[in-house]
C-alpha cells in the first residue's frame, strides 16, 4: 500500500519508524526484535536506510597507509523484502544518489517492482564518511530531484533505453526529505525551500523531515512550504535524546538546534538511566504537541533502539 494512500485513509495520526541495516557480518535478528517491540503500536510503514561506501585507512605491512572504500551496512533491498513478507507491513527503502549511476537506479527500481515494493524515499545522501563534500559518480545524480524525475518517468513507463517497446510503468510513491532548519549546505531557508519544491515538481508525493527538537521550527517550515505552493503531506521526523553525548553529536552530525531547556535538563542528570528517562519525557512533550497540531503522523528515527520509542508512543498517541 502506498504511503499517500495510507495517509489518506488514516483515521488517526500515523506511527512510523526507521531502521538501519545491520552492520556487515551481523544477523537480521536484531531488526526483527526491534520491529516486534513496536508491532503492538501498529506501525503504518517502516523505512529502511541506505548507506554508501565509506572511506577507511588501513595500515599496510610496509608501514604505509592504504585508502580503501567499504560498505559497512549493506542489505537495504534484502532487508526491505524480508520485512515486507514476514510482517506484511509496507516498507519504504531509501534510495540514494551517492555511489549509484542512473542505470543502477533503474535496475534497482525494477527489482523493487518485482518484489511488490511500491514506496521509496529518494535522497541525495551524505558524502561518504571520511569525505568533506558530496561528489556524484559518473553517470549519477548530483541532487535528488534528478532521481525523483527518473522514478516519476518510470511510473510513466519511460526507461533510460528509449528503444524499448511495450515497457510497463512502475507504481512508486515517492517520498523526499525536508529540513525544518534548512539543509546545512543551503545558503538560506528560502533557497532550501525552492530546492524542495523542485523535488515536488519533479514528482515527489510527500515529505518527511530531518529530526528537530524545537516544534516551532517545524511549524514555520510547514508554513513556508505552503506559501511556496508545496501542498503534499509533510511528516515530522523525531528522535529522543538518550545520551549526554547527543548534545554534541546531534548538532554536529545533523546540523540541528537543541533548545536550552533540553540541554539544561539533560545536563542535570547524573546517571545514564536518568538521561534516558528525561530524554523520553522531553520527546513525549514534543510529540504530544505535534499530534495536537494534527500532523499526519510522526516518523521516529530509532537508530536501533526501539524500547524508548515504544514508551513515547504509548504515552503520547491517542488510545484506540
Amino acid at each position: 500500500m502506498k504511503v499517500t494512500d495510507i495517509i489518506a485513509q488514516a483515521t488517526g495520526p500515523l506511527f512510523t519508524f526507521e531502521l538501519l541495516p545491520p552492520l556487515k557480518g551481523h544477523t537480521i535478528e536484531s531488526i526483527y526484535e526491534a520491529i516486534e517491540t513496536l508491532l503492538p503500536y501498529n506501525p503504518a510503514y517502516i523505512n529502511i536506510t541506505n548507506h554508501q561506501m565509506e572511506v577507511v585507512y588501513v595500515d599496510r605491512p610496509d608501514g604505509l597507509v592504504e585508502r580503501r572504500t567499504v560498505r559497512k551496512r549493506p542489505g537495504t533491498l534484502g532487508l526491505s523484502a524480508a520485512i515486507h513478507y514476514k510482517y506484511g507491513i509496507p516498507v519504504v527503502p531509501h534510495l540514494i544518489c551517492g555511489g549509484q549511476t542512473k542505470d543502477q537506479l533503474e535496475d534497482l527500481l525494477i527489482e523493487l517492482s518485482f518484489l511488490g515494493i511500491d514506496n521509496v524515499l529518494a535522497l541525495r545522501g551524505d558524502p561518504p564518511h571520511g569525505e568533506r563534500r558530496f561528489v556524484a559518480v559518473k553517470g549519477g545524480y548530483d541532487h535528488s530531484d534528478g532521481m525523483v524525475s527518473q522514478i516519476a518517468a518510470s511510473n510513466e513507463g519511460e526507461y533510460l533505453d528509449s528503444s524499448l517497446r511495450g515497457s510497463q510503468p512502475s507504481s512508486f510513491c515517492i517520498g523526499v526529505a525536508g529540513y525544518p532548519e534548512k539543509h546545512f549546505e543551503a545558503p538560506n531557508m528560502e533557497y532550501d525551500i525552492a530546492m524542495l519544491k523542485r523535488k515536488i515538481d519533479a514528482g515527489a508525493h510527500y515529505i518527511v523531515t530531518q529530526m528537530f527538537f524545537n516544534n516551532d521550527h517545524f511549524f514555520s517550515f510547514v508554513d513556508q512550504c505552503r506559501r511556496s505552493g508545496i501542498e503534499v503531506p509533510i511528516i515530522p521526523g523525531i528522535k529522543p535524546i538518550q545520551r549526554k553525548r547527543d548534545l554534541e553529536l546531534l548538532p554536529q552530525t545533523f546540523h540541528v538546534e537543541i533548545p536550552a531547556t533540553f540541554v539544561t535538563q539533560i545536563e542535570r542528570c547524573s546517571t545514564p538511566a536518568e538521561i534516558r528517562k528525561v530524554g523520553i519525557a522531553l520527546c513525549i512533550e514534543q510529540v504530544s504537541e505535534l499530534l495536537a497540531a494534527q500532523v499526519p503522523g510522526v516518523h521516529f528515527y530509532t537508530q536501533g533502539r526501539s524500547d524508548p520509542i515504544a514508551k513515547i508512543v504509548e504515552a503520547s498517541y491517542p488510545k484506540p
